[in-house]
C-alpha cells in the first residue's frame, strides 16, 4: 500500500510574493516538509530581510526576481528555474497588488490596477506555467484567495474604522480567483495538474494589529474568538502541495477560524 504523505523532499515549489506576512510563514513551512522554494518578488532585499538568518537560506530557500505584472517577465522567471532545477512541482499565486480603496470614489485606473493585480496576474503565472507543470509528475496549482471573495465586508465594523476598508476590486478579484481554480482544475485534470485555491480569513499584519480595538472587533466575528497567525495557514498549502491531496482539485480550503459559516 502506497501511503501518501505530506513529505516535499525533492519537490521544486514557487510562490509568488512569499516573503509577505503570510507568504514567509508559507515558504518556510514548505522548505521545512522538504521542498526546494523560490520566492518570486521584485524585491531582494525584502527577502534578505524576511530569510537571510533561516537555517534553509540559500539552500532550499531561493529567490527569483519577478514582477507579476509584466508577462515577460513571469516567463523567463519560470524558464531560469526549469532550466536550473529541470522540474516545476508546485506554483502557489500568492502575491497581489491594489490601489484605491473608497467604493464611491475609486477611479478607473484604481479598479483596473486592483483586478489585474489580483486576478490578471495569477491568470498569466497560470497559463506561464502549465507547460512546466505537464511535465511534473505530481503537479499542484494553488491560488490564494480572501475570505473577502466569499462573503461581503461587515460594513458595521468600518463604520467605526473606515480606513480599514476592504476595497470592492479586491472582493471582486479574490471571487474570480476561486472561480479562476474551478474552471482550470476541469481543464487541466485530465493533465494531472490539480487547482485549489485557499481562502484566509482574518489574518491582519503586524501593522494593522496595532489598531487594538478593530483586531478585537474582527477577533469577535470568528467562532474561535481570535484572529489568525501566520503558521495557522500555512499546513493548508502544504497539504496541498503534496501528495496527499492527489485526489483533490477544484476546492477552495477556506482558513478563517469560522468567519465565513454564519
Amino acid at each position: 500500500m502506497n501511503i501518501q504523505t505530506f513529505d516535499l523532499t525533492g519537490k521544486v515549489a514557487l510562490i509568488t510574493g512569499g516573503y509577505g506576512y503570510l507568504g514567509k510563514a508559507t515558504t518556510e513551512s514548505l522548505a521545512y516538509h522538504g521542498a526546494k522554494v523560490f520566492v518570486l518578488g521584485r524585491y531582494e532585499n525584502k527577502f534578505l530581510e524576511a530569510f537571510s538568518d533561516n537555517d534553509l537560506y540559500g539552500k532550499s530557500i531561493i529567490f527569483q526576481e519577478c514582477d507579476v505584472s509584466k508577462t515577460d517577465s513571469i516567463a523567463g522567471a519560470f524558464r531560469a528555474i526549469f532550466e536550473k532545477e529541470r522540474k516545476i512541482d508546485v506554483l502557489i499565486n500568492n502575491a497581489f497588488y491594489v490601489s484605491g480603496q473608497d467604493p464611491l470614489t475609486m477611479k478607473d485606473s484604481d479598479w483596473e490596477k486592483g483586478i489585474d493585480g489580483t486576478l490578471n496576474s495569477v491568470f498569466r503565472c497560470i497559463r506561464e506555467c502549465i507547460p512546466y507543470l505537464e511535465k511534473s509528475e505530481s503537479p499542484r496549482i494553488i491560488n490564494v484567495s480572501s475570505m473577502y471573495g466569499v462573503v461581503a465586508p461587515d460594513f458595521e465594523v468600518y463604520k467605526e474604522f473606515p480606513e480599514m476598508l476592504n476595497p470592492p476590486h479586491y472582493g471582486a478579484a479574490k471571487a474570480g480567483v476561486v472561480q479562476l481554480s474551478k474552471y482550470y482544475a476541469s481543464y487541466l485534470g485530465e493533465k494531472g495538474i490539480t487547482v485549489n485555491t485557499v481562502t484566509p480569513g482574518p489574518f491582519p499584519s503586524k501593522t494593522v494589529q496595532e489598531k487594538e480595538e478593530f483586531i478585537e472587533m474582527l477577533a469577535t466575528r470568528t467562532l474561535l474568538k481570535r484572529i489568525g497567525k501566520p503558521e495557522d495557514l500555512a499546513g493548508a498549502f502544504v497539504y496541498l502541495a503534496s501528495d496527499a491531496s492527489g485526489f483533490v482539485t477544484g476546492q477552495n480550503l477556506i482558513v478563517d477560524g469560522g468567519w465565513t459559516v454564519g
